[in-house]
């Protein structure tokens, strides 16, 4: 299997763990278990982060160009009119 793609499914994989541990974090009562899940995502996170710059360097994955201005104060309009 090719590396990009590796990278590609891992990042997604990781990415679903962090979508995972939110709704685990929001649900539950239990403060030690919060804590827990907490350090868990902030793991995840961590190496997310260190994958999404190794594929960036690789050129694995190319972001998104950058919004303009005028298109971030559109947005920020429809949050602040209560649009959205």
């Amino acid at each position: 299997m090719q590396e990009k793609i590796m990278v590609a499914d891992t990042l997604a994989g990781i990415n679903g763990e962090l979508t995972r541990y939110a709704g685990m974090i929001a649900q539950t009562e239990n403060f030690e278990l919060k804590q827990k899940l907490k350090q868990l995502r902030n793991s995840c996170e961590q190496s997310q982060e260190e994958l999404y710059q190794l594929a960036r360097a690789k050129s694995y994955y190319v972001p998104a160009q950058k919004a303009s201005e005028d298109e971030v104060a559109h947005v920020r309009g429809l949050f602040t009119q209560g649009t959205m």
